[in-house]
């Protein structure tokens, strides 16, 4: 495959590198202390088209696609992790689950508001018996004349302090199926923050459902084919979480090598230094390797083919990656990486989650390896 960006891609990565260079880079310090984005940088990212890029323009969106997204999502988790969290759990999975599931009523009711910022999305699918074996939902969803009624709850949602719109997911007679909620739905109630080792700008709470009444309209799908919905949703959302390892580990070796040719040791820069020149090395490598199979991935996806096994192997090979070139760049600060002082130790920390959600690197070995065994005869899935 010969991918290049075109002169669009070129566009929001100059535009989006701009704007984070002068609204989220200045605050992304203060944001991980506060554990809060500020509302103020929320409208601009609205303004800015960030809530949107990847959706048709006849929903509001950028009509970027995936590889737009993509783009913005690296330059934007340069600066801010936890802004690229929120971003993605609102756009990627969030309103990404009406767009692959929902009717087209759905879509016009909802994609509008959450492409231009007037609501945020989230994504509620995990629970506590059901993270890594997420069929086994025990939230439910019973008709009712022509409602659904909604009892559970879920955890670790992304985004469930600042949305409005939750892609829900919960067992009916007829198996998995997807649900819009609204915050403002009588029954719907919202947990206390996390507190997190990293991205702690994001909010990330527990979500309870208590005798929920749904339209029918609000179905994701038709009734029972909620987990393929999911499933593909999530395929999407593992792109972009390889998006924001590139750009995490692009900013950590700029980083780097600012700093190891200021850092003087014996008389010199501590890049004259082979074993640092090979750290770096291996971090440029990793990174290469990254970016190419992460845009490889995001054009297959905006040509309308099936990425899960692909989707797997970017988030399982970018997840991991990252940790490593976050452990090469704090070890090549010394000292200072570990402080707080400078950003390496919050990029260290920002890059941990990357391997949990959103599917653990457990999980996407599991898919790699059934269509692996699959592919090449061995035994029938």
């Amino acid at each position: 495959m010969d991918f290049h960006y075109s002169e669009d891609n070129l566009m929001i990565r100059s535009m989006v590198k701009e704007f984070t260079d002068s609204e989220i880079r200045p605050i992304a310090a203060k944001i991980d202390e506060e554990e809060k984005i500020p509302e103020s940088l929320k409208t601009k990212l609205a303004e800015m088209g960030l809530l949107g890029t990847l959706f048709p323009e006849k929903y509001g969106g950028g009509g970027f696609g995936e590889i737009g997204y993509c783009i913005a999502q690296e330059e934007v988790t340069r600066a801010c992790g936890s802004t690229a969290a929120f971003i993605g759990a609102h756009q990627s999975i969030g309103s990404n689950a009406i767009y692959i599931g929902g009717s087209e009523e759905l879509k016009q009711k909802y994609l509008p508001q959450l492409t231009s910022g007037e609501k945020i999305a989230a994504f509620a699918l995990t629970e506590s018996g059901a993270g890594s074996d997420s069929f086994n939902l025990k939230t439910t969803a019973v008709k009712k004349g022509d409602k659904w009624i909604l009892n559970g709850e879920k955890l670790w949602i992304t985004n469930a302090a600042d949305a409005q719109v939750f892609s829900t997911f919960a067992r009916t007679e007829r198996g998995i199926t997807g649900f819009v909620v609204e915050k403002d739905f009588p029954g719907v109630s919202i947990g206390p923050n996390e507190k997190k080792l990293g991205i702690r700008g994001s909010s990330t709470n527990t979500v309870f459902f208590e005798d929920v009444e749904l339209p029918e309209e609000n179905l994701i799908g038709a009734d029972g084919r909620g987990f393929l919905i999911a499933m593909k949703t999530l395929d999407a959302g593992r792109l972009g979480i390889g998006a924001a390892c590139v750009g995490a580990a692009k900013e950590m070796i700029e980083l780097s090598t600012k700093y190891a040719n200021q850092r003087i040791q014996f008389d010199q820069p501590i890049s004259k230094f082979q074993a640092v020149q090979f750290m770096l090395a291996e971090m440029t490598t990793q990174t290469y390797a990254m970016e190419s199979m992460l845009y490889r991935g995001a054009s297959k996806y905006d040509e309308g083919v099936d990425i899960s096994t692909d989707a797997a192997i970017i988030k399982l090979y970018c997840s991991e990656a990252i940790s490593e070139v976050a452990d090469k760049a704090l070890q090549l600060h010394g000292g200072m990486g570990f402080s707080r002082e400078l950003p390496i130790e919050r990029f260290y920390r920002d890059a941990r989650i990357l391997r949990i959600f959103e599917g653990t690197s457990e999980i996407q070995k599991l898919i790699i390896s059934r269509k692996t065994i699959k592919q090449n005869g061995a035994w029938k899935i």
